[in-house]
């Protein structure tokens, strides 16, 4: 309060004097050293600021007073303060005030009733120091590491600079000592909402959260201090591969109540159960060799899916992507984004799954195979393939047909890789298109006509021919008469004496003259006879020789002139006996 001038002391009763008087007792005790004084800044100097604490003599805080850089530019004219007396300075007529000792003072306080009361008191942690951190409530404070959060802190340097509520675990006045818990706080908070939240709860509830964190099975939802499990299964009806597809930590979000445990403190929470389940009446909707349009969201190995409409979802196998025989992987084929045409293929709605082609929504390549040649018709192609029963080879862009082991030559092979090779071009003859089952047969022989139809036209039985030996079995040898051309001669034509096993008068390789003895021209069999061609041999060659003699000798000559050989010792025994 600034002094009363002379000319308003004149004008001043005794009545006036009295109360300026007891103004000033009172005021006296107000400001005794100790007391906690409110005043208002009416200086700021580089040295101290002066404050007006409403009495005849201003009061000073000394700026070194202030605890740091930030708090002295803080202090303003006009700013309310607080501090306590500690001495006045006579000589300059100002009372000696300090902030820092206020604010010590009712921090002491502060932390004594927060003890005492098991409530919180607000601190900053300003440093990092061996087995804690130092917190600022007015005195500074310890923080045990273990206390500092209810988890491990990995980042301490996080923590520094920032304000917190506490629990006061330990306090000594008389040494200024304090160990603060911001763990106990945090997790009686935690405690007081889950009571709170947990007793609102209901199934089936619609409640709002925030997503907390995402893992490969989920998403933790913040629902205001406790949180609940968004499972990945509860959150979309079709199909997703991760939680990050639908959500962000941070978002904000609306889920239901599926079910929960305040026991086990667990809370178990929906996102799909926000919309009507599309697969209540998918067959309804989609029906086996119906057409529809959808989305490609995603390709696999073993196929692609198509969202058909939001949660339902079909997959493309990859042996329904394309006609060729080929496995081709989804990614040559689609993208994911894309639109697509698809056919419905099955529907299983106890099982969610929809099974779906893109091949089907074209024509068969056979069919405009079939449009364009017919059996017998020449074609060029690029065998892509070799298998022990046969060759595949690409006529056209995707249409392969197969040229069996038996089509590919009228020789005997024992594997189509002796006479064909992968990548090597060739001709064939299309032999059957059958578009029902999905087959092309070719023919690479019959470019060389029907060799058993000119056999059979060029031989008759009776006809000595000369063959190979093939193959030896229990009732007889095959024989190869011409390539491709194969006969049988069985065991009672193989020679004059009986034979039971081949193998001991006749090998593989062997080559020989046989008769024919039998043709089947439907069932392409021929039966010969090494027996009846000898024979035959041997009377041609006696026919040679009796070519060879006297023209005038006969036959009967011959065999008349034997039997009087013969006859002439018997004549001869006779007359001996007599």
């Amino acid at each position: 309060m600034s002094e009363i001038t002379k000319k308003e002391e004149e004008n001043l009763s005794s009545k006036d004097y009295e109360s300026l008087l007891d103004q000033y007792q009172f005021n006296a005790k107000e400001i005794a050293p100790g007391k906690i004084i409110k005043g208002k800044v009416i200086k700021v100097t580089s040295t101290h600021a002066l404050v007006d604490i409403g009495f005849k003599s201003e009061g000073i805080i000394p700026m070194e007073d202030f605890i740091s850089i930030k708090d002295k530019n803080e202090i303003h004219p006009g700013d309310n303060i607080e501090a306590i007396v500690e001495r006045s300075d006579l000589k300059e007529g100002y009372l000696v005030l300090s902030h820092k000792k206020a604010i010590a003072f009712k921090a002491l306080n502060s932390l004594e009733r927060a003890y005492n009361h098991h409530t919180w008191v607000m601190g900053k942690i300003i440093e990092k120091i061996k087995n804690g951190y130092t917190v600022n409530v007015g005195i500074n404070t310890f923080l045990p590491d273990s206390h500092a959060d209810v988890r491990t802190v990995r980042e301490p340097e996080n923590l520094i600079g920032n304000r917190y509520k506490f629990k006061v675990i330990k306090f000594d006045r008389k040494s200024e000592n304090a160990v603060l818990s911001r763990k106990l706080f945090l997790q009686d908070e935690r405690e007081k909402r889950r009571v709170r939240i947990f007793s609102q709860l209901s199934q089936g509830q619609k409640i709002k959260g925030q997503v907390k964190s995402l893992t490969n099975f989920g998403a933790f939802i913040d629902l205001g201090g406790v949180e609940g499990l968004l499972h990945v299964s509860d959150m979309s009806w079709g199909k997703i591969n991760h939680p990050s597809e639908i959500f962000k930590v941070g978002e904000k979000v609306e889920v239901v109540v599926l079910d929960f445990n305040e026991k086990e403190e667990k809370i178990s929470l929906g996102y799909k159960q926000m919309i009507p389940n599309p697969w209540e009446n998918v067959e309804e909707k989609y029906k086996i060799g119906q057409k529809i349009t959808g989305k490609v969201v995603s390709l696999a190995d073993f196929g692609a899916f198509v969202e058909l409409e939001k949660g339902v979802e079909g997959l493309i196998h990859v042996s329904d992507l394309t006609w060729t025989r080929k496995v081709v992987h989804p990614k040559k084929i689609l993208t994911p984004g894309e639109e697509v045409t698809v056919s419905i293929l099955n529907v299983n709605p106890s099982t969610k799954r929809i099974s779906l082609g893109l091949k089907q929504v074209m024509p068969h390549p056979l069919e405009l195979l079939k449009q364009k040649y017919s059996p017998g018709a020449r074609v060029k192609g690029t065998i892509t393939s070799i298998t022990d029963f046969g060759a595949f080879m690409e006529v056209e862009k995707g249409v392969e047909g197969l040229i069996h082991i038996s089509d590919i030559s009228w020789e005997k092979i024992k594997h189509p890789s002796e006479k064909l090779k992968v990548e090597e071009e060739v001709e064939a003859i299309i032999l059957n298109i059958d578009v029902k089952k999905q087959k092309l047969s070719l023919g690479i022989k019959q470019l060389e006509g029907d060799i058993w139809e000119d056999f059979f036209n060029r031989q008759k039985i009776g006809d000595l021919v000369k063959t190979k030996i093939v193959r030896l079995t229990d009732f007889g040898v095959f024989v190869e008469i011409t390539p491709g051309i194969e006969g049988v001669v069985f065991l009672s034509e193989l020679d004059e004496q009986k034979i039971e096993k081949p193998e001991e008068a006749f090998s593989q390789g062997e080559e020989r003259i046989a008769k024919i003895i039998k043709m089947n021209p439907k069932e392409k069999k021929i039966s010969l006879s090494f027996k009846q061609a000898r024979l035959e041999l041997q009377k041609l060659e006696y026919q040679k020789y009796l070519e060879s003699q006297d023209d005038k000798l006969t036959l009967g000559d011959v065999f008349k002139d034997h039997f009087k050989q013969i006859q002439s010792p018997k004549k001869n025994k006779k007359e001996e006996k007599r």
